[in-house]
């Protein structure tokens, strides 16, 4: 399903055992409230209209001439880009959307255009736009209707060039295309025969790679030397090995000669090898025995690797060369935080660098490489700043399999760490991971008075293929008793209270609310799903045209057997449910159609269920609407979890009410 619908005081507890790994802890089972006081000593009530505001700059990017930042904000009730120079007041607003779905913005190499993708309401047929910073105008450059843009390859080299991929042709299949930036002349340059995922351009802009999955989610990465050439084979593995989103090509070397690939090929976990395109020969880069590659560092003028990220229990980094590795040495200096580049501009001698922590706001700074001075700019969210936001802890726990499971929890600042009330809040994906960072609802979360679990059940990316296979065909199994085995750990270790233990989650985090409401019913005193899977075949038979490709994947990891799909499905045991369910679905969803939640609570209700529904308009899977959407949601969520767990409660106002949006 992939995405998280959701937006993106630390006790010394002597039962939170060392560990070199992340960990993670759940919920209890269903019974009558504690009436242990918890609301005296918590710190101020923090607004939701703080904690989910839309960030007051977020994700910025550095002009390519470094004197001038592009960002997102809020503008007319969505986000938009604005621009500043660099250490500038100047703030201005560049683009009038009016729908979600603009996450980032990026330069154009002329430093007179920003580019950016944006959707209708969250239908993901997203298009590729242009806004020129001199006369204000806004240009669709990918005007093609129902065709969706995505994955953009640019070079300096080429500054008047793009290549973006168009389902224009299938919208089954993304083909590629050169988008010239001066006349908005659009070309196919690479036709998919059906089953590539993404190309791959070389420093030249020649399309030279390609990506493929295999029905059975086996990989193949094709290679040729130029467009008049025929593809060939350059190296497989097989449907067992990695799938993270940054398995497969990473790029090309300097000299075009040799291919960065980031496989599980040879080893447990995703690694760093350099591939000749000639001969196929390997060589390791950099690896870890058990957890996988997230990212690299490229020069942007030398076109040569840097550095290595690895996320461990935090952002950790493997330098490949010793300069960078004295400029991270300087920026450590920030704060204990973990230290990252955001962009930098066209010399290399200015970067904008992000600092990220889980207890206090994200941060930017600028890095002037040749003066080594590092200089704030501002953070994204500075209402935040003056709040007590409480620090996040990895643990680990054993399964009843004996398997050792990871994740993070957050306790809330100011009251011991005992007979809490506990909210295991479940990821999306599955295949991606919760981190060491700052999260707003475990934040909002625990400033209720709630401690957080967030365990990386098996199947979540990041621990390698053995701990991901292991997920496999566990949708509704092992995947989701992680979940339970870890809400006891954390009664046992004395944390939650039992009997006031919620899960909650979006996406597949939204499924494994419901199946853990219907498999293993008494385990949780409530449940919150959102945008949630309930039957299993009806989402196979109406996935998006443009995941095709990406087919193999669930079926191997999912499971593909209609009768397997059909025992999985929390729809087909909605007679267990014993504890209340709040349902809440994006009306625009185009991945889980709402049809999952009709269906779900039609069968809830029919039984005499406690199922309270809640249906957002003009939004997708991941959001949409702006930001009237997203506090309704989270007001209807605190109210709820306050009633059945206990916790704090901010009265909702005018904007907030839900009442309207209930079904």
């Amino acid at each position: 399903m992939q995405a998280d619908p959701a937006r993106l005081a630390r006790p010394r507890l002597s039962s939170l055992r060392s560990s070199p790994y992340p960990i993670i802890i759940l919920l209890g089972f269903a019974g009558a409230l504690s009436t242990t006081p918890l609301h005296a000593e918590l710190p101020r009530l923090i607004p939701r209209s703080v904690v989910f505001e839309d960030s007051q700059r977020g994700n910025p990017v550095l002009s390519p001439d470094g004197q001038r930042v592009a960002y997102i904000a809020p503008h007319n009730g969505t986000q938009n880009i604005w621009v500043r120079t660099l250490r500038g007041d100047d703030d201005r607003v560049v683009t009038n959307c009016t729908t979600d779905g603009m996450p980032y913005c990026l330069w154009q190499a002329d430093g007179q255009h920003v580019l950016y993708f944006s959707d209708q309401s969250g239908d993901e047929v997203t298009h590729l736009f242009q806004t020129d910073l001199v006369t204000g105008q806004t240009t669709d450059l990918t005007p093609l209707a129902g065709a969706r843009a995505q994955g953009l390859i640019m070079d300096p080299a080429h500054p008047d060039t793009l290549l973006v991929h168009l389902n224009a042709r299938d919208e089954n299949l993304f083909d590629l295309y050169a988008l010239d930036l001066r006349t908005g002349s659009l070309a196919m340059v690479a036709e998919n025969p059906g089953d590539v995922a993404m190309f791959h351009a070389d420093h030249h802009l020649r399309v030279r790679a390609a990506y493929v999955t295999r029905p059975d989610n086996s990989v193949e990465i094709r290679v040729r030397e130029s467009a008049d050439e025929a593809w060939r084979t350059l190296m497989t593995w097989g449907p067992d090995e990695m799938n993270s989103d940054y398995t497969g090509v990473a790029g090309f070397n300097a000299d075009n000669t040799e291919l960065w690939v980031i496989t599980s090929l040879g080893a447990n976990a995703e690694r760093l090898v350099e591939v000749d395109l000639r001969t196929g020969g390997m060589d390791v880069v950099s690896e870890d025995p058990l957890f996988d590659v997230t990212g690299l560092v490229i020069n942007p003028v030398r076109n040569t690797l840097e550095a290595v990220r690895y996320e461990r229990e935090r952002m950790a980094w493997v330098f490949l060369d010793d300069s960078i590795r004295g400029d991270f040495a300087l920026l450590a200096g920030i704060g204990e935080g973990d230290v990252s580049i955001r962009s930098r501009d066209s010399s290399d001698t200015g970067w904008l660098v992000r600092f990220s922590a889980p207890n206090r706001p994200t941060a930017y700074y600028h890095f002037d490489r040749d003066a080594k001075t590092i200089t704030f700019l501002f953070s994204e969210d500075p209402a935040l700043e003056a709040e007590s936001l409480a620090m996040k802890d990895a643990i680990d726990f054993v399964a009843t399999d004996g398997m050792t499971i990871y994740g993070y929890v957050t306790l809330p600042v100011g009251v011991e760490p005992r007979d809490l009330p506990l909210v295991v809040y479940v990821h999306g994906g599955p295949w991606t991971r919760d981190s060491w960072e700052l999260d707003f609802p475990a934040q909002w979360l625990a400033n209720r008075g709630y401690a957080v679990l967030q365990v990386n059940f098996r199947g979540s990316t990041g621990y390698g293929k053995a701990y991901q296979n292991a997920g496999n065909l566990e949708w509704g199994g092992k995947a989701v008793q992680d979940l339970v085995d870890g809400k006891n750990w954390a009664v046992m270790q004395g944390i939650a209270d039992p009997r006031r233990v919620a899960i909650m989650g979006g996406s597949y985090g939204g499924y494994a609310t419901l199946a853990a409401m219907t498999f293993w019913p008494g385990e949780f005193a409530c449940g919150v799903a959102m945008n949630a899977m309930s039957d299993a075949n009806l989402f196979m038979n109406s996935m998006p045209p443009q995941w095709t490709v990406a087919r193999g994947r669930f079926e191997a990891r999912m499971g593909k057997d209609p009768e397997f799909l059909t025992r999985i499905s929390p729809l087909q045991k909605a007679n267990q449910v014993m504890s209340p369910l709040f349902i809440i679905h994006n009306a625009n969803d185009v991945r889980v159609r709402q049809e999952h939640a009709d269906l779900m609570v039609a069968a809830l209700r029919a039984l005499g269920k406690d199922a309270t529904y809640m249906v957002l308009p003009d939004a997708g899977h991941t959001g949409g609407a702006g930001s009237s959407n997203l506090m309704r949601r989270w007001a209807a969520i605190e109210t709820f979890l306050g009633k059945h767990l206990g916790g704090r409660i901010e009265a909702p106002n005018n904007a907030e009410k839900w009442e309207p949006l209930l079904r």
